[in-house]
């Protein structure tokens, strides 16, 4: 399936190079193409040895791919991004053990967008957007170092496990270097491809049916309900989205910033507020436990304390703790026309997310290094 994906993806590069060079050759159609393909290796290192400050030493290897495919028509705009990241760490973690013998995932992106916008009235209009989020392969918790980290590791992601849909029809205001979106009527699709995430209790949003459901129950403990798993959620919502892209903000510099909320009309009924008011306790699914019954699989595992914190909060506190918020950062420093320097930064806040017993909802993810790049564009006509 991921070479199927990959091949698939290539070719949608390659045709839509191809269709922009015939167009400029025969000049034919309204509208213009410009596409710009950047492939990078970014590589970073720390070694440490005998340093009285102390270290652990570290070695990072991340390929990246971004790529921009642009139509644009006297009547509308439709721009494609494709933002593609995989990357491996190796770390001195054991000082008995031999140098850089741990090896970990450090980054993992799929991010495709496809926008068709309509520009109305000075800078305002209308897009409809479609984002598919992903990841290329597995990624594990550890816990310890050396072997054993190997040996304790758990697998918590996989590739379309999970992977989120999202398709806005929204209005849009733009101007050439920042746009804001705002749509009221969003579906943003969840999937978990995998039943062993959803058994393990790793639903990502994917809600089930109750244990005592007359139709088609789930148990985990069951493994004849295993029939009955669900692997995707259907949300409508209301989505805001806010980018600014900015070359040369600098001399060399360039700056890329989005942050993203999404609500979800159906997450207060899915939350259980009511039950939650009304227990001592969470539900746990154990026999005689009578506390807050609820399908929503993140309350569950909220952090110690986290139920009491629940429970007191008022109505505007949780309306804000059920909308998703994903923040991007990314700086790019020119040296020359090969070489840069990056930072990156991502913040995530999920309700459908408890973590993996640190951070609660809130992921993060930060990077900074040297990348090696080059940068295929089709000019203008």
């Amino acid at each position: 399936m991921k070479r199927i994906i990959t091949v698939m993806a290539a070719f949608m590069m390659v045709a839509t190079a191809a269709t922009a060079q015939d167009e400029a050759k025969t000049g034919l159609g309204a509208g213009t193409w410009s596409t710009s393909s950047t492939p990078a290796l970014k590589v970073s290192e720390q070694l440490f040895n005998n340093w009285s400050k102390s270290g652990n030493s570290t070695f990072d290897v991340t390929s990246t791919f971004f790529g921009n495919y642009k139509y644009t028509h006297p009547k509308f705009v439709w721009d494609n991004v494709t933002d593609l990241a995989y990357g491996y760490a190796w770390q001195d973690l054991d000082p008995e053990g031999v140098l850089f013998e741990t090896r970990r995932k450090s980054n993992d992106k799929i991010d495709l967008t496809s926008a068709l916008s309509w520009n109305a009235y000075k800078g305002w209009g209308a897009s409809l957007t479609a984002n598919l989020k992903t990841q290329f392969g597995k990624g594990y918790e550890y816990d310890g170092v050396g072997q054993a980290a190997e040996d304790s590791k758990r697998l918590v992601s996989d590739f379309f496990a999970p992977a989120y849909l999202t398709t806005a029809l929204a209005f849009e205001y733009k101007k050439p270097d920042w746009s804001v979106s705002l749509s009221f009527l969003t579906g943003k699709t969840t999937f978990v491809c995998n039943d062993w995430f959803i058994i393990n209790g790793l639903n990502y949003g994917v809600i089930q049916n109750d244990i005592d459901d007359p139709k088609a129950p789930f148990n985990p403990e069951d493994p004849e309900t295993y029939k009955n798993i669900k692997n995707t959620y259907f949300a409508l919502g209301s989505y805001i989205r806010a980018q600014y892209l900015k070359k040369d903000i600098a001399p060399n510099l360039d700056l890329y910033a989005r942050i993203e909320f999404f609500y979800d009309y159906s997450k207060p009924k899915n939350m259980g507020w009511k039950s939650i008011d009304a227990a001592d306790h969470f539900y746990t699914g154990v026999e005689g436990d009578n506390g807050a019954r609820t399908k929503y699989t993140g309350v569950e595992r909220t952090a110690e304390g986290g139920f009491e914190k629940l429970k007191g909060m008022s109505w505007l506190q949780r309306r804000a703790f059920e909308t998703d918020v994903d923040m991007e950062l990314k700086l790019d420093y020119r040296f020359s026309s090969h070489i840069a320097a990056n930072f990156a930064l991502n913040l995530k806040y999920d309700t459908d997310f408890s973590g993996m017993g640190r951070g609660g909802h809130w992921q993060l993810y930060q990077l900074a290094g040297v990348q090696v790049f080059f940068n295929w564009k089709t000019p203008q006509q």
